[in-house]
């Protein structure tokens, strides 16, 4: 077991600290609800100052468009109850749909307009004239938290949210060094690997909503845009890694010798992955190692003629990643420096047409799906609740409402409503005991916050933990509300029991139902992720225009990014997670070819026309049967002769062939050997030349 760190029992400290206080002027204030301003300050309470600042803002901001709302739709739809039900639902569903739209902090804004408008406008139902007052009074009560909680994290020991990006960017570097070692000594496969592959993603998934929280960190808006930088290279890192590791494979295998230098090289490329970040000395220059790389490659290159041989075509291929490793690696190097010493300046040595693409991958189906479940709940809910006449049935929809917005975005929310239910179940439990045996006994606020000390700080100093932080964070919320602590003592019991009962009975239904309408959890998003990936690569293949080709590359990059993860590790060499990479290599590839094809001639452009239609016919298969299927022998036969035509044009242009020429050639040899290494891997170790074609073809 690990016990809290002194950083733990100091967020825990400063929460409590801020919660007294929130509750001590709400008392003063005379609000008629002062435990919600106690409430709210462990809801926005975060270890770090930044994050607990846009946590604060968004929920300001949510809050009054929510309560905005409840005013808004209470007075003309409340004499139709099951109308409002819907006008309740639709908007909680809309608001939803754009928080989860959303993968930076601003999405708390909408998450919290969702379901504070159902929070106060269902039980504003029995008294309609008092919604107003009821949304005035309730936005005090939380911007009275938000106060206390921004204002104590960041003056008292205010903890920086930059020394956890940069703890964060450390374990990414060491988990690729240890995938490139293995990737360059010709691994591709195996269960170490393909965890470490995920732990990859999933550190760049999670440093997209931390840097959204880092501008309010006080950090220079220079820093701030070289660590958006930093993440881009670190995404780009793991799909340019698996790139290489076929052609080494192909070369590499067994019973092949290497070609002369290319094994020294690798080793020294790994020692410099494994090289430990350290600033430059006065006048050293910076990264000279990737310099000298460089340089090495440059010389490993064979002259042109030796492109028409299948042992240089995927020797250049290799040599080409590689450069692109080396050239990303430098980059995140640099950027990290300058992100962890705040200083600094990065010309990026990794450039490439397809870079630099802003559109973000979110699967629109499964999001409409999530969001209409939570509307059907919320209109079910209502119905029974309306029907039955029950009382307190207003706060039983409300939980409901708020447990089904809170992991609408997880495949399987299920698990997490159940952990809501027993944490809310913990929190009746301790706030009956206060409210009943500790609290007749309390007759100044001194001594009430003594009482309230010991349960409250020693829940506080698991929050900071992921493992705990909903459980123990909904714990001090329900405990605080439940509680109900008014400027003076008045408890009934069975108005506590029946008012608890209700939200526990909501947070039941809300478990039946997403266990009985979202039970696919991460099998059917991965299946739906490849599904697309492979209507985009039919895309790369067609004929068809390409918008923007950049925010394609990023969006089927930012999908496979939220694929991996979802994937369990294995030593599969055709595990899904390895063809997805594959999968991503031959739209790249295929997008390529369709930019170079005019140039090369009528011949050679027909032959890889032959081949981008069996790219896209494979495909629009694999699409249209849901599931990966063979590819067709022919497609091996099409590249081949592809090959072979990029190879003899080489040979023939080597005299005249301009700078600019040799390039598109050996671009388009690139994208084929690439395309004949990811479409067909079972067959990398015994790869045979690529058949040469006719002499009237050839020419």
């Amino acid at each position: 077991m690990v016990y809290p760190s002194l950083r733990d029992w100091l967020f825990s400290v400063k929460t409590f600290a801020a919660a007294m206080l929130a509750l001590y002027l709400g008392l003063a204030f005379q609000l008629p609800r002062p435990y919600w301003a106690m409430a709210t300050v462990y809801i926005v309470s975060n270890p770090f100052v930044g994050a607990t600042r846009s946590k604060a803002l968004y929920r300001a901001l949510g809050t009054a468009l929510g309560a905005s709302a409840a005013v808004l739709f209470v007075p003309p739809f409340v004499e139709s109850p099951y109308l409002f039900s819907v006008v309740v639902a639709l908007w909680t569903g809309t608001l939803l749909y754009l928080a989860i739209s959303d993968r930076t902090a601003r999405s708390y804004v909408f998450m919290l307009a969702g379901y504070t408008m159902p929070l106060i406008a269902l039980p504003a139902v029995f008294n309609p004239t008092a919604v107003f007052d009821l949304a005035v009074t309730r936005t005090e009560e939380i911007l009275l938290g938000i106060v206390c909680a921004s204002v104590v994290g960041g003056v008292v020991l205010p903890n920086r949210l930059a020394p956890t990006i940069i703890e964060r960017t450390e374990g990414w570097f060491r988990d690729a060094a240890i995938y490139a070692t293995e990737t360059l000594s010709g691994r591709i496969a195996g269960a170490s690997i393909s965890a470490c592959r995920q732990r990859l993603a999933a550190t760049v998934n999670s440093l997209e909503l931390l840097l959204s929280q880092l501008a309010y960190d006080h950090t220079r808006p220079d820093v701030l845009s070289r660590a958006q930088d930093l993440r881009g290279r670190m995404q780009l890192l793991l799909p340019i890694m698996s790139s290489l590791a076929d052609p080494l494979i192909a070369l590499l295998g067994d019973h092949r010798t290497p070609p002369a230098g290319l094994e020294p090289l690798l080793a020294d490329v790994v020692k410099w992955f494994n090289t430990p970040l350290r600033p430059p000395k006065e006048h050293e220059r910076p990264d000279l190692e990737a310099d000298l790389l460089r340089e090495r490659i440059a010389a490993l290159q064979l002259p042109p003629a030796a492109f028409a041989t299948w042992e240089g075509a995927v020797l250049s291929n290799a040599l080409w990643r590689l450069k692109q490793v080396i050239d990303v690696w430098q980059d995140c190097r640099t950027l990290r420096r300058i992100v962890v010493e705040e200083d600094g300046t990065w010309q990026p040595r990794f450039r490439h047409w397809r870079v630099g693409g802003t559109e973000r991958y979110f699967d629109r189906g499964m999001m409409l799906f999530s969001t209409g479940s939570a509307v059907g709940a919320i209109v079910l809910g209502c119905v029974l609740w309306i029907s039955s006449g029950w009382n307190d049935g207003a706060g039983a929809v409300t939980l409901a409402a708020i447990a089904c917005c809170f992991f609408a975005a997880l495949d399987e929310p299920a698990p997490q409503v159940f952990k809501f239910f027993t944490a809310t179940s913990a929190s009746v439990v301790l706030a009956g005991l206060y409210l009943f045996v500790v609290l007749p006994n309390v007759h100044d606020f001194p001594m009430l916050v003594i009482l309230f000390a010991g349960p409250f700080i020693l829940v506080g100093t698991l929050i900071p933990r992921p493992q705990f932080n909903l459980a123990t964070m909904l714990v001090a919320v329900n405990t605080a509300t439940f509680i109900s602590i008014q400027d003076a003592y008045d408890a009934d019991f069975f108005i506590f029991v029946n008012s608890n009962l209700a939200g526990l009975a909501g947070l039941l239904y809300a478990y039946l139902w997403t266990r009985v309408t979202r039970p696919f959890g991460a099998e059917l998003a991965a299946s739906r992720l490849m599904r697309s990936s492979w209507a985009d690569v039919v895309l790369s293949a067609s004929t068809r225009p390409i918008e923007d080709q950049r925010n394609l590359a990023a969006r089927m990059l930012d999908r496979l990014m939220q694929l991996i993860p979802r994937l369990a590790a294995t030593d599969d060499n055709r595990h899904p997670s390895i063809e997805s990479f594959r999968d991503l290599r031959i739209a790249f590839n295929a997008v390529d070819l369709r930019r170079l094809r005019l140039k090369l001639g009528s011949e050679t452009s027909a032959s890889i026309d032959h081949v981008l239609d069996g790219i896209r016919g494979h495909f629009e298969t694999c699409v249209a049967r849901r599931k990966r299927q063979p590819v067709p022998e022919s497609l091996m036969s099409a590249i081949d002769t592809a090959l072979a035509r990029v190879g003899a044009l080489g040979l023939l242009n080597t005299a005249n062939s301009t700078a600019l020429y040799t390039k598109q050639l050996r671009d388009a040899q690139h994208a084929l050997v690439g395309l004949r290494l990811s479409l067909f891997p079972a067959t990398i170790a015994s790869l045979g030349p690529p058949a040469a074609p006719n002499q009237e073809a050839a020419t």
